[in-house]
């Protein structure tokens, strides 16, 4: 079995001390870098199977990083970590393609627990692409998506996803007329009592219904509900 590689860009050799004490009883190999810029090239060589991400960096910052990184890698899972907690940070990074985040001051247990879980989904979606008992491909007029080559379609236009908004599709698209609470679509996609605000949900299906274009319609609000997925002619 190999070894998960983690990879912590984070200027503060405080926390990078903490980390690297903290996690030591996890089996991972750490790869701490101070600066984006550092990071993207250890990225580049060295690879990673998750990444926690600082945002306030010295010269890149965190924000211009990720942007970097989703165009490496569009599915590697990354955790923001930010000093102020604003609403704007989060949903910035949100938008950005981040897969979660953290507020600073955190507790390194928290952490690790929000680390194995990205890495369970990254696992279960390598697992589950390779299953020949799944569906595999879902149309719903011009909207297309294969699971198990990553990729959706409007029409003959391929669609630019993260791997969060190309999950929550995913979901969407194998039970149209469900009506999910917010709640119910990420245990549906990250699992039981995951931390998420209805905040962040919403950041994610407004990004996921800009990128659909006019087949973002059939992504339906219910009021004081949720969302559903509404197959129509489009």
């Amino acid at each position: 079995m190999s070894v998960e590689k983690i990879l912590i860009i984070e200027d503060d050799p405080e926390i990078q001390e903490m980390l690297k004490q903290a996690f030591a009883r996890e089996g991972w190999k750490l790869i701490q870098e101070m600066t984006g810029e550092g990071g993207l090239k250890s990225l580049e060589n060295n690879g990673a199977d998750c990444i926690i991400l600082d945002i306030m960096l010295p010269g890149m910052d965190g924000l211009k990083a990720l942007r970097k990184i989703r165009e490496i890698d569009s599915s590697l899972p990354v955790i923001l970590c930010t000093a102020r907690g604003e609403e704007a940070d989060i949903v910035a990074g949100l938008e950005l393609g981040a897969d979660d985040y953290v507020v600073k001051p955190y507790s390194p247990r928290v952490l690790a627990a929000r680390i194995r879980a990205a890495l369970r989904r990254k696992e279960n979606s390598s697992s589950s692409q390779g299953s020949v008992k799944e569906k595999k491909i879902y149309k719903h007029g011009k909207l297309k998506i294969d699971i198990e080559r990553h990729t959706a379609f409007f029409g003959d236009t391929p669609l630019d996803l993260f791997a969060t908004e190309f999950a929550i599709l995913a979901q969407f698209m194998s039970k149209p007329d469900i009506v999910f609470t917010r709640q119910k679509l990420i245990t549906a996609i990250r699992g039981d009592d995951y931390p998420v605000t209805d905040r962040s949900i919403d950041v994610q299906i407004a990004g996921l219904r800009k990128k659909l274009k006019e087949a973002g319609e059939m992504i339906e609000t219910v009021r004081s509900v949720g969302y559903r997925f509404k197959p129509g002619a489009v």
